[in-house]
This record gives C-alpha cells, structure tokens and sequence, in this order.
C-alpha cells in the first residue's frame, strides 16, 4: 500500500481523514497524471455514491480537476463499475469514483480509473502521492478560456444500464427476484435493469437519505434480505454494497450464496459453453479451500491471488483469463466490464438459473465449504506494518499454522481499506479453529491497537 492510496483508492473519515482539501489535490494531480499531459482539453467522468459528504468531496474534487485545465462530467450516483464501463464508452481519458464501497457512511474514499477502465498501477499512485506529498513536480494552472469546465450528463447511467442488460442472453420472465440495494448506488441501476428482462422484481433499502448507506443492509447484512426473499418467495436475493461493484446471493431458502460460490458455479458455465480462457478462474488466498477442491474435480485452474479485486485484475490481464474475483462478491467478468460489477454478476446468475432451469440451492451445491472464521482486530493504520516484525505474534501465528497444517490453514493480513488486521482460520473442528483465531485476534490488537 502507498502513503495515501490502499487497494480501493484513498480511503478515510470524511472531513477528518479525507477533507475537502485533500480531495482537491488529488484531483488536480490525478488529473494532471492520467489526462492532461499532451491533451488540451481532457475529459473526465465523475461519480459517486450516496453519502452525505459525497457532494462536499465532489465539489472539491473538481475543483481540482478543472484547476489543470481538465472538463469533469458529472454523472451523478452511479455504481462505480458505471464509471469504468462509461470511460471507454465516452472516450474518456479517466474516470473518478467517490465512495468508501462497503464501509458506514462517515467514510468515503476516492477512487481512479484510467482512460482503459481499469484501476490504476502502484506506479502511478506513487507518482500521484509524490506530486501531493513531496511536490515531486510542478503543475501549471492555466488561466482565461484554458480553465477547467463541468458539465452534468446523468443520462450515461441509463447507458450503462442498457449496457448490463444487453450482457445477458435470455428474458427472466416467471423469475421471482429480491434486490437489497444497501440505500447506495444500486439504488439507481438495479431494479431497472431487471424489470427491463421481464423479472418480477421486489426491493428493499433502496431510499438513500445520506446516512444509511450500509447500515444494516446489503452485502455486509444479509439477515434482512434472507427474511424478505422466503417472504416474498423470491427465487433469487441479490445484496449489493455501497458502490454496487460488489454482490451477494440469497437461494430461494434463504441461505447465502458467497463469492466464491458465485465465481465456481459461473466459471463451470463458461467451462461448458466453451467460453473459459485457458480453462483457468482468478481466486485469492482468502478463497475458501472448498474452492480449490470442488475445482481440481471439475477440471478447472484456480490461480490464487493477493486480496483485493486490482490484484485478481492484474493475474486476469497478464494471463489472459476472463473471470475471477473474491469470496467478498468482487466478481470481475472481463469479456464484460474491467472490474468487480455486482450488477452484470448478477445478471449472469439469473441468467444461468433461467437457462437451466435450476433453482440457485442447487446450483451452489457446486462446492462444499470448508468451516472458516475471521476475527478483526482492530490497530491503528501506522501499526499496520508492524505485523510483520513482531515475534509474539508471529510465533502465535506459526504456532497455529503448525496446528492446522494439512487439515486447514491460517491467513492473517492487514486490511487495505480498514483500520484492521484480519485473522482468518479454516479447518474441519469449528470450536478449535475459532479458538485459535481469537486468541491470535485478541493478541495482536492488544500490541498493535
């Protein structure tokens, strides 16, 4: 991670952390980076969630990017993989998001993509906290008709709506679908698109008032929609985060239908119609090890990556593989979009239920998932990297390792986006596997918190 930037862009309490000021600069050396080297009038897509300090960052944010002599197009509330389609769409040089995706409204992060749609290198964002930190370079500030303009476009939304819908194959009549939209993003995407396909379509939390983005709701809880799908007999419950590039399921008995489940069940599908590159699917080290097995059985690759949709990116692009992702529900198809877009997966699962004509309960029997736990310990973002030098908690972590070695295994990281260190334990006796992982969780908060 770089000074500023963690794995999903600049992340912070909004106004403390992230203020107006900071959001400024980043815009005016984000733009100055990706845009306006060599172009005299670059172009810029803006948009955001729906929290309440969104409009207060944004305001800063362009103003930032106008101050380069760059045009920010406002978009509005969009998901952010609205943004990373709508850049190649529009011919866009770059594109900005203003979000904290799946954390509680007092945060909110910024986030870029290049003129390609993807998330930017570490390269790059060193480049950008260099100009902001250290003024490794010096930005002119054009002045009379060579300043910076804002234009509104709202109606690219509907464009990337459009788009998501034309991804799948097959109408969705006689599918019962229940949309919990987390009061962020999907709230102006999700019901629209699959009402267009035909679905009978129930949705909850999807009234955002600033403030309860998150809060009880979508993919990080799950407990309401699961009730609302057996109420409403729903075939299928699609939970979003805040920014919508992120989905999880619910079957129609109310169990939950993760990540990992999502990306297997999808990639065996792509298997049989001959669509899989290199019979190959992008997982991470957080990836349940049911994963791994249910795969080697089935004939498919699974290549394991560092946490964090950017790093699941980089082995798709460098190995030529159109699907991967995290057990969190970051699923990336890259013959569709360039990074996690929770709407077009999705899609592609009721699309796969229609087809075959399977109730999603079956479909994820697909793999059997191995007991796992996570425990957060909660440190201070500057004790992070002191997780690695530490030999109390290191010889705690060996000794769990040594545990479990053959029968499960232990994964303890620092959080990209969260003051947090996750501890995460899997093996085949639940009540030694928790043990053990709290106790290592209470340990390195107790020292590094």
């Amino acid at each position: 991670m770089g000074r500023l930037f963690g794995t999903d862009g600049v992340r912070g309490i909004a106004n403390k952390e992230l203020t107006p000021e900071l959001a400024f600069q980043i815009g005016r050396a984000g733009a100055y980076v990706l845009a306006c080297e060599g172009n005299s009038r670059p172009k810029i897509l803006v948009g955001k969630d729906t929290r309440i300090s969104c409009e207060m960052l944004e305001a800063a944010l362009i103003a930032g990017i106008c101050s380069v002599g760059a045009e920010a197009v406002l978009v509005g509330v969009v998901p952010t993989p609205a943004i990373a389609y709508l850049v190649r769409e529009q011919n866009a040089d770059a594109g900005v998001v203003i979000s904290a995706s799946h954390n509680s409204f007092e945060h909110n992060g910024i986030k870029f993509f290049n003129g390609e749609g993807y998330k930017l290198s570490d390269e790059i964002e060193a480049r950008i906290e260099g100009i902001i930190l250290d003024n490794a370079e010096t930005i002119e500030s054009p002045i009379g008709a060579d300043v910076g303009q804002i234009s509104n476009a709202p109606e690219l939304a509907e464009k990337y709506i459009k788009y998501a819908i034309s991804t799948v194959d097959t109408e969705f009549d006689g599918l019962k679908i229940a949309l919990d939209c987390a009061n962020g993003a999907a709230s102006a995407t999700a019901k629209t698109a699959f009402t267009a396909l035909g679905a009978e379509v129930f949705v909850i939390n999807d009234k955002p008032n600033g403030v309860n983005i998150n809060d009880n709701c979508g993919s990080t809880h799950m407990e309401d929609l699961a009730k609302y799908v057996k109420e409403v007999g729903a075939d299928i419950g699609v939970a979003f985060d805040g920014d919508a590039d992120r989905t999880l399921l619910i079957d129609e008995n109310g169990e939950m239908v993760d990540g990992d489940k999502i990306m297997l069940m999808l990639a065996v599908d792509m298997q049989k119609l001959g669509k899989l590159k290199n019979n190959t699917l992008v997982a991470t080290v957080m990836s349940n090890l049911g994963l791994f097995v249910a795969a080697e059985k089935l004939g498919i690759n699974v290549l394991k990556a560092a946490v964090g949709d950017r790093y699941v990116l980089e082995e798709m692009t460098k190995g030529g593989y159109n699907i991967g992702g995290e057990q969190s529900g970051h699923v990336i198809l890259l013959d569709y979009n360039t990074t996690g877009d929770g709407l077009v997966t999705a899609l592609a699962v009721a699309a796969l239920m229609k087809r075959s004509g399977k109730k999603l309960s079956e479909l994820a029997t697909i793999m059997q998932v191995y007991p796992q736990v996570m425990f957060n310990a909660i440190v201070s973002n500057e004790n992070k990297a002191k997780l690695a030098t530490d030999e109390e908690i290191n010889r705690a972590i060996g000794a769990a390792e040594e545990r479990f070695k053959g029968d499960g295994r232990v994964l303890v990281r620092a959080s990209g986006t969260e003051p947090l260190i996750r501890v995460m334990i899997e093996g085949k006796d639940i009540k030694q596997i928790t043990s053990s992982a709290k106790e290592i969780a209470d340990l390195i908060e107790k020292k590094l918190g």
